[in-house]
């Protein structure tokens, strides 16, 4: 294989309560805010050593042949880190769906009840139609609201410990 030759083994294809699901691949404005979100967090865990960030497409086995899933953004804290193999294999400490046309079910309801199940202490749900970000956080087996922000404000994270973000620097043009 030449220079200019870049061979992709990409598979965008999710196991959702035993069954596959083929996503399209993300749109541009999906992709932007998915850039933004990232490094923002990225930076904060870097510069605090608190784990691992993670983006798309990466697997994350929750239990094999039933639950493999391709969050959009996760994190997984210092202590938490030996589940980092091929893929992930266990819970990560965050995951993050940014919600695009025709995903919002399968984000907001399907997703939300997996992780749920398996005790993913938080999960953040990105509504770009709605400049909105809300960020639940397990409690009791159940997830409740810990942070929401929409058009303007602040969201807050209890997983990533100290991170805040302006939505306005994740949804401007």
């Amino acid at each position: 294989m030449d220079a200019l030759t870049l061979e992709l083994d990409l598979d965008l294809t999710e196991i959702i309560n035993g069954e596959e699901v083929m996503s399209p691949s993300p749109h541009s404005k999906h992709q932007k805010i998915t850039r933004k979100l990232n490094r923002l967090i990225d930076r904060h865990v870097e510069a605090n050593g608190l784990g691992e960030l993670f983006f798309s497409p990466l697997d994350v086995i929750l239990e094999a042949g039933v639950n493999r899933l391709q969050p959009d953004i996760l994190f997984i804290r210092k202590d938490n880190t030996a589940i980092i193999k091929d893929w992930i294999r266990g819970v990560p400490d965050m995951v993050c769906e940014i919600v695009s046309p025709g995903s919002y079910d399968k984000d907001v309801s399907v997703k939300k009840a997996i992780y749920e199940k398996y005790g993913v202490p938080e999960y953040w749900i990105v509504l770009p139609d709605f400049r909105a970000i809300e960020i639940l956080y397990i409690d009791n087996c159940k997830y409740i609201r810990h942070s929401y922000a929409e058009i303007d404000g602040m969201v807050t994270s209890k997983a990533i410990k100290g991170l805040q973000i302006n939505i306005n620097d994740i949804f401007e043009d």
